[in-house]
């Protein structure tokens, strides 16, 4: 059994390691609170681009083939690149371990040598100390987060995929949902998909006239959703990572709590059985000077 120092001391490194994970709960929920606010702020604009871009695509008055667009011109895909976004810090649960655990599940399938983007220190050390085909990474990238790098990444990809250096890219990364649960997402990213109408049944169609035309439009409408496409994937990562975190964190401190009451109660019976003994010594001793 455990000595009452020994005890002690363990009670006060759990103690300390309370302070700590605290102290990280109440961090990660002011980034949480402001990544939340991100994702919630984009999801319309993105929202209502895709719905512009399906009427332009199905319902274009000038009859133009939309296809022709080169970025939506579906080819055999001979070489895929799959961008893989996790966090650049530890200690936010299975965030991590369960987008490292589904692409290489995925990679498994496609193939292993397919060219990887990580997006974040955890997944780019996993698969570069593995000897995986990692084209580029980007760590610390969620650090300084802004659109700016986002959009220099996509402009990488928009250009990869026109000169046919690849013929596909997905990105695999964690969608919001809540603070306590998060979605795991492998959505295509190019070629670009006509987004599908979220209208259900009979309905209205409203022929509107595009100005220039809806060719013109959508060559120039299609970059731009990318931007933003890619954009809420960072964003809802992001949110996605504090909110893990925000709960990994709470998770340890109440089970610091557990802790500190079962040593509570083991420092309580080891001093109890102290103080026991000694009064049995004290009795002992004092018959043995009577009998004496």
């Amino acid at each position: 059994m455990p000595t009452l120092k020994e005890i002690k001391t363990r009670k006060n490194a759990v103690k300390s390691t309370q302070k700590i994970t605290k102290a990280m709960k109440m961090v990660a929920a002011s980034k949480f609170r402001k990544a939340q606010a991100s994702v919630v702020s984009t999801r319309p604009y993105a929202s209502k681009m895709s719905e512009l871009l399906s009427h332009l695509a199905r319902y274009s008055q000038s009859g133009a083939d939309v296809s022709v667009n080169p970025l939506m011109q579906e080819r055999e895909i001979k070489k895929r690149v799959i961008i893989v976004m996790s966090s650049d810090r530890g200690l936010c649960g299975a965030f991590n371990t369960n987008i490292i655990k589904y692409t290489t599940k995925y990679l498994n399938d496609v193939g292993r040598d397919t060219p990887l983007i990580p997006i974040g220190k955890k997944v780019h050390d996993y698969f570069s100390k593995r000897n995986y085909n990692v084209f580029k990474s980007y760590v610390g990238f969620f650090s300084d987060l802004n659109i700016t790098a986002s959009n220099e990444i996509v402009a990488l990809l928009i250009n990869g995929y026109l000169e046919n250096q690849f013929d596909s890219v997905e990105i695999i990364y964690n969608e919001f949902k809540s603070v306590m649960k998060q979605v795991l997402v492998k959505d295509q990213f190019l070629p670009f998909r006509k987004p599908e109408s979220k209208q259900k049944g009979k309905h209205i169609l409203i022929d509107y006239i595009y100005e220039p035309g809806a060719r013109q439009i959508l060559d120039e409408l299609i970059p731009k959703q990318l931007k933003i496409k890619f954009w809420k994937a960072l964003l809802e990562s992001n949110a996605s990572e504090q909110g893990a975190r925000m709960t990994a964190m709470e998770m340890a401190t109440k089970n610091a709590d557990d802790l500190l009451l079962s040593l509570e109660l083991a420092y309580n019976r080891a001093r109890q059985e102290a103080i026991t003994n000694e009064l049995l010594e004290i009795v002992s001793g004092a018959e043995a000077l009577k009998k004496g």
